[in-house]
């Protein structure tokens, strides 16, 4: 496994994340072939894998939860991974995970705030303190770049330029990017940069954009909590992570006419395909205002007798 992890680190060039939750997926994994004796990797049979993946089904992880078919599917990607890799490798002569299908996940539509809820949102953090400075310009950065948590809070000083109004980022598979930012978030990162981070700064400080308070950079769990009050300041009632910023982003661009190829290339998306899971919730939205403001939207061709 070890040897596997260390492929997809150095020559797949896979994000830190990715490496963690493969990781912990396989770790699962070689703990059920363990507890039915089963400790070479030539020994495991397809019945193997199968019951695995139905034992991760029944099998509760915590009281009362248990795996998602989106998790069960990230699981199989990395076993068959796992699997394809020894293969590859010659340590065995036959992929077990081959003849077990694809797991079909339906794509679930993006849940983006509307643009009254960000405002909203941005306005419950104070206006004074110098985290407040900072929790301000970190929300204004995830919507206003569409960045993905990682790439937040992995930014340096370096990545900020307020000059060209512009963020330097690394997305997945270490794909470097260069977005737009507008004037809100260049004042907000502007009066944080000068204002607040000189006082989060200490002797081994990192050049990292946001720092907490011991002066390290801020972890993703921390910009989640963050946000997670200010969400209950500004009373949005659904569930949101920072993630929703960046839903929020995509949407509202593709609601006021940007071209999709542009959306996908500002978001770092492989693939249009993905972007194109926002132009449902677009057409989504028109569908609805159609149905209600167009005076024949719902009235039928059949007469009265």
């Amino acid at each position: 496994m070890e040897r596997f992890l260390d492929h997809l680190a150095v020559e797949r060039g896979v994000a830190p994340n990715t490496g963690t939750a493969y990781r912990r997926d396989l770790g699962l994994y070689l703990k059920y072939l363990t507890g039915r004796g089963i400790g070479d990797a030539a020994d495991v049979e397809e019945t193997d894998i199968s019951e695995f993946l139905s034992s991760l089904r029944s099998d509760e992880y915590a009281p009362g939860k248990r795996y998602s078919d989106a998790t069960i599917a990230r699981v199989l990607a990395a076993v068959r991974g796992l699997h394809r890799y020894l293969l590859r490798e010659g340590d065995v002569k036959t992929d077990p995970s081959e003849p077990i299908g694809t797991l079909r996940i339906p794509r679930a539509l993006p849940k983006a705030l509307s643009t009254e809820e960000v405002e909203g949102l941005l306005r419950a953090v104070p206006t004074d303190g110098a985290a407040s400075l900072r929790d301000r310009a970190m929300l204004e950065l995830l919507y206003a770049a569409g960045l993905r948590i990682s790439e937040l809070t992995s930014l340096d000083v370096d990545d900020l330029d307020l000059d060209l109004k512009t963020v330097r980022c690394i997305g997945k598979g270490s794909k470097e990017r260069v977005v737009p930012i507008g004037r809100a978030a260049v004042e907000a990162a502007g009066a944080y940069l000068t204002q607040a981070r000189p006082g989060f700064v200490r002797a081994r400080s990192q050049p990292a954009l946001f720092l907490n308070q011991r002066g390290q950079r801020l972890t993703r769990q921390g910009c989640w909590k963050l946000l997670k009050r200010y969400a209950e300041r500004a009373n949005l009632t659904r569930r949101i992570s920072p993630h929703t910023l960046r839903h929020s982003f995509a949407t509202h661009l593709l609601d006021h006419g940007a071209d999709i190829r542009v959306v996908q290339e500002l978001l770092g998306h492989a693939s249009v395909s993905t972007t194109q899971v926002y132009t449902l919730t677009s057409q989504e939205k028109l569908r609805k205002v159609y149905d209600s403001a167009h005076p024949r939207a719902k009235r039928s061709l059949a007469r009265k007798p």
